[in-house]
């Protein structure tokens, strides 16, 4: 009987963990996890291979039941942490003359410093676009390479509106054996000088990410798979390989993406905020209204024109070592047991400790020499981390993926808890105090960015070690939190599960509907491009009203049918979901709109109407503490949406403050939040209401502003 089956692989810093999903019943039927395998000649590669033909051939799975496979990649990272770049050669194009003057400097991007002592190194050339014909091109082309450039970008001053001539350098790159990078490639934002960093960025790891993508990829067809391998975004969507190979640098952060998305489809978790804690490093970043925070990732100190999740990480994990001095515990991490080529003391069979005995030590070159480590009588040494101090205190249940052995943790904190002059409780509630005094401050920070009110502040744990950090910081915050089944290899699921994704963005001063509908079809085409079935596709639109950019996401499936891959929810348990987000007895709840497609709830909270949009899948969509929902159809919009962008309006300091308004049509919830004027929303939400059936209801939901 023949199965279809997605496949998701997360390339981590330790492990590669590959997981195979039903694509019918949502139920994972396969996981594989190997050595990430950085000193391979092939790289993580080596390991993506490996963990992907594991998986398969371990649980039954034939070639032809995967309909969708891809994987998340640390290398586009990793080569720019480390300093694994390829010179660049800068291209820039423009007016000639005194009007070229400002073009060429904009151009003319230096070294980028990498902040870890290396940098990408840059040489540059400019050429007037009246000598950008084919003898203009070969020579400034040829005078980059003579100056030691091994790729190309080819950057033209207003090239976001006509990209001719960067095209031409793309041909005559590529024709004589030279990798290249057009700027309006990566980004429509006008911005010569951030258009050109971002594209030198991706050009300097075009030579490794294509070694990697085509190994990968070779790997993928041998094993008999046909369908499209898909690669993981650094902003939560994924991108045919092809499409990799242009804009590698959209992978930057995959990582932390994967996990997101995987807490986003897999356990519903619409708001929050959600933790990937690995053995070495945590990653925190948010989930509002079923959304992933993004925002433009930094390089070098640099802002980008690159897309990623919001994402903070920290060095402190399960695997933290501790460091003390003068009987005074002094930190936890950043280093970890991992690094230092040392064993968990939880994870360490009892039977193996004889005769602990506290060392202190520098686990490399230049660390300060006060980590402590546990040396045994058959010269063994262990580490204490946070996994052993929470094991101890209760917090890691059975059947927790960071379960180890209590009194093997016990016996080895002994001496230092001797050393600190405390019980051994008191000593590893010091050490998750210790890193819960780095933890909290991200998530405070976080809900005062995304207006999370603190009684919805939910804590969603992921990765190996979420039960090393998240119990004791829920508790010392006062905060609710959850780590789901499979919580160790959620970032799989999430590539698994992941959505075709692309953006366009542009900055346009008084839109007009034409201006929408155009940046909508652009989204859309290039969502096609990497990979996404064009029936699938949805638009959203978003304006920042500060800078006239206008953002289209699109979003879009592989398959020409998609399967539902969670089981839709009734109302009561629906209401169930509202109650626990509002914190209120499902008894106060009402549900004054319901159709086929969602379920709104309200309930008065602290004189406020508090309103929960869900979907039919159970996620929350929509969550507001002050807020209204009306339904209508759509031959009176226009009369609706005024009327509740009216009675939504507030006033502070005598200053009007804008609502926020949301609509739900044909099964799309769209986000127009932030739109500065009643007028401005007009013109975006008719592009919605034009092709829609007269007769045809949807919900408006109008909130006042949290600013």
């Amino acid at each position: 009987m023949s199965r279809e089956i997605r496949v998701g692989i997360d390339v981590g810093g330790t492990h590669t963990k590959a997981v195979a999903i039903d694509n019918a019943t949502h139920e994972i039927v396969g996981q594989s996890i190997v050595m990430t395998s950085h000193d391979h000649e092939l790289g993580v590669a080596a390991g993506v291979i490996e963990c992907f033909k594991n998986c398969l051939t371990a649980n039954g799975i034939k070639p032809d039941d995967v309909v969708f496979i891809a994987h998340s990649t640390t290398q586009a990272t990793n080569a720019l942490l480390e300093g694994d770049v390829a010179k660049v050669g800068i291209l820039g194009m423009g007016p000639g003359g005194l009007g070229g003057i400002l073009s060429k400097k904009q151009s003319a991007v230096p070294d980028i410093d990498l902040g870890t002592g290396r940098k990408i190194e840059i040489n540059h050339t400019y050429l007037p676009v009246k000598k950008a014909d084919d003898k203009g091109i070969e020579g400034a082309v040829e005078q980059l390479r003579d100056g030691g450039a091994q790729v190309l970008v080819a950057s033209q001053a207003f090239g976001v509106d006509s990209n001719d001539d960067e095209e031409r350098v793309r041909v005559y790159a590529e024709k004589n054996g030279m990798m290249v990078s057009i700027a309006s490639d990566i980004s429509k934002l006008y911005g010569l000088t951030s258009r050109t960093r971002t594209a030198a960025i991706n050009a300097s790891i075009l030579p490794k990410m294509m070694n990697t993508a085509n190994s990968t990829e070779s790997a993928v067809r041998s094993s008999g798979i046909n369908v499209p391998l898909m690669i993981m975004r650094g902003d939560g969507g994924v991108m045919d390989i092809g499409e990799m190979k242009k804009r590698p640098v959209l992978t930057m952060l995959s990582g932390p993406a994967a996990s997101v998305i995987g807490a986003l489809m897999y356990l519903r978790a619409s708001n929050g905020i959600y933790f990937e804690v690995g053995g070495t490093s945590t990653n925190i970043g948010v989930i509002k209204n079923g959304r992933p925070a993004v925002e433009y990732a930094v390089v070098g100190g640099h802002r980008t024109y690159v897309n990623s999740l919001d994402v903070t990480v920290l060095g402190v994990a399960g695997g933290s070592m501790v460091r003390a001095a003068n009987g005074k515990l002094v930190d936890v991490g950043p280093r970890s047991a991992h690094i230092a080529g040392a064993k968990y003391a939880v994870y360490t069979p009892f039977k193996d400790i004889d005769e602990p005995e506290l060392e202190f030590f520098a686990p490399k070159a230049g660390d300060p020499g006060d980590y402590v480590r546990i040396r045994l009588a058959s010269g063994e040494r262990v580490t204490i981390t946070n996994s052993c101090a929470a094991n101890i205190l209760g917090y890691v249940k059975d059947g927790d993926y960071s379960r180890g052995n209590v009194e093997s943790a016990r016996i080895c904190m002994k001496p230092l808890a001797d050393y600190l002059g405390v019980s051994i409780e008191e000593c590893a509630r010091q050490i998750l105090a210790k890193s819960c005094e780095k933890v909290a401050p991200v998530i405070t920070g976080f809900a005062e960015k995304y207006k999370i009110e603190a009684d919805q502040i939910s804590l969603v744990g992921c990765g190996g070690g979420a039960s090393a950090l998240l119990p004791f910081t829920a508790e010392t915050m006062k905060l609710n939190y959850s780590i789901p089944e499979y919580a160790e290899v959620i970032s799989s699921i999430g590539v698994a599960l992941a959505m075709v994704r692309d953006v366009v963005e542009r900055v346009v001063p008084n839109p007009t509907g034409a201006d929408i509908v155009d940046i909508k079809k652009e989204a859309k085409t290039l969502a096609i491009k990497s990979g996404a079935v064009p029936d699938s596709i949805e638009v959203q639109i978003e304006i920042d009203p500060q800078t006239n950019k206008i953002t289209a996401i699109a979003l879009g499936s592989t398959e020409v049918q998609t399967t539902d891959l969670l089981k839709a929810c009734d109302e009561k348990e629906a209401r169930t979901l509202a109650a626990a987000s509002m914190n209120l007895p499902e008894s106060d709840l009402e549900c004054p709109i319901s159709n086929d497609l969602f379920y709104v709830f309200t309930a008065v909270k602290n004189q406020k109407t508090q309103l929960r949009l869900l979907d039919k899948k159970g996620f929350i969509k929509v969550q507001r503490g002050d807020a209204k929902a009306v339904t209508f159809t759509g031959d009176v919009w226009e009369e609706e949406v005024e009327k509740m962008w009216k009675s939504m309006l507030s006033y502070k300091n005598e200053m009007e403050r804008t609502p926020d308004l949301y609509l739900c049509i044909e099964g799309k919830v769209l986000d127009f939040a932030n739109t500065i004027s009643l007028e401005q929303l007009k013109i975006i939400m008719g592009t919605e209401f034009a092709g829609l059936a007269p007769g045809e209801s949807v919900i408006l939901i109008g909130a006042r502003s949290e600013m």
